[in-house]
Parts: structure tokens; sequence; C-alpha cells
């Protein structure tokens, strides 16, 4: 969960969060690279005192300085295109989830069980106990068995909502009149916190996700009291 110290990315929680936060060190380790060489030039530039007579016609540095962008690029292009595809790709889920956005709470659908739907409202900060997490907590948690595959389908019954957990590396939007879906799988226990990522109205702050993660034994025995 997000603190206000926290400085870096959030512990990642699943292997799309992983790579996310790969990606995010490699795209930035080539931006260093590429800040500090044209500083450096730039600097050069500034308090050199010499002139290149040839430096107005050069077909060398030309060739040079185009391929080099261009190599970039491609390094940088082809990890992320390898993550787009990892994020849309969808091998045979465990379970489906349903989520609906609402101003302001979300409701929840577990398509593969009979009459298993409950709806998720923030706990008020008067309600709240001392282990509850304050407009973060929630009346009913999403639960999912850890290690396995989740496809998670999202729509809204107002207004355009986005259903984020950061940590799962997970952002879809919720719109009204269209299903959409992703995948995504939890390498851990725990409780995993997300909010609304689309200004929805005056109560978009006040309707938090919390995402439980259990073993699969305790999932099933979950679903057999909730049924």
């Amino acid at each position: 969960m997000a603190t206000w110290a926290s400085t870096l990315t959030l512990d990642s929680s699943s292997p799309l969060m992983e790579q996310l936060i790969f990606f995010h060190d490699h795209a930035l380790s080539i931006l260093l690279i590429i800040t500090t060489l044209v500083g450096y030039l730039m600097l050069e530039l500034l308090f050199n005192k010499q002139v290149n007579r040839f430096l107005l016609e050069g077909q060398t540095i030309e060739v040079i300085w185009t391929m080099l962008p261009a190599l970039t690029l491609i390094f940088i292009a082809l990890p992320s295109l390898q993550l787009l595809y990892l994020i849309d790709e969808i091998k045979n889920p465990l379970i489906s989830i349903k989520s609906i956005g609402h101003q302001w709470y979300w409701s929840y659908e577990y398509s593969d069980f009979k009459n298993l739907e409950f709806d998720s409202y923030m706990i008020p900060s008067q309600e709240t106990s001392q282990y509850h997490f304050r407009l973060l907590d929630v009346d009913n948690r999403t639960v999912v068995p850890f290690n396995s595959q989740i496809r998670l389908l999202v729509t809204a019954a107002d207004v355009i909502h986005s259903w984020t957990v950061p940590s799962l590396g997970v952002k879809i939007d919720a719109t009204p009149g269209r299903l959409n879906q992703i995948s995504f799988l939890t390498n851990r226990s725990g409780l995993f916190f997300g909010q609304c990522s689309e200004i929805c109205g005056a109560n978009h702050s006040f309707m938090p996700i919390v995402l439980e993660s259990i073993s699969p034994q305790l999932f099933i025995k979950w679903i057999s009291k909730m049924i």
C-alpha cells in the first residue's frame, strides 16, 4: 500500500507488476544515459573555445546521430511490445469475476458460482476500528486465491470508472455499455488496496477497492460460506 513517505513504485504482488517495474527501470536507465551524454556535449560546446572548421560538413557524424536514436528506440520498443502482449494474454483463468462500477461503490459477481454477488462500500470514518485503514477499507472485500489466474470483467452502471490496484499492475476502465477484461495473478497472500482512477463525480475518492489474496483451500471455504 502506498504511504506518504513512498518515493518509489509499490512492491510488486504479481508477475505483471514485476515486468512493469523492470521496464520502468530499463527505460529510466536509457534516459539517464541520454541526459548525461547530451548534458556533457552542451557543456563542452559552452566552454570550448576551439572551432572545428569541418563542423558544417560531416557525413559520418550525421549517420551516427541518426542511427543511435533509432537503435535506442528499438531497445525501448521491444520490451514495451512484449509487456503489452503479456498484459492482454489470458491463459485458462481459474475463476472469472465481474466488477460493476456505481456512483460510488463497486459490486462484484463471481460468475463461476451461483448466486454469489455482493456490493463493496467504503467503511465510513466514524465506523472504522483500529485495524481498518481510513478511507481505504470496505465492508466486503474481493477474495481471490493466490497463484491462480483470475479473469476480471469490468463495466459500469452509470458513468465511466476505473478499476485500479497499483501493486498488481492492474488498471482497467469501467465503461457503461461495454465489457472490458483483464487477467492477473497474485503471487502472495495479503491485502491489496486500490481506488477508482477516473474522476466519476463528487464521491470519486470514496469508492476504494480491497483485494484479499488467500490460499486456494481457504478460498474454497470462503466460497462455501458465501453460497
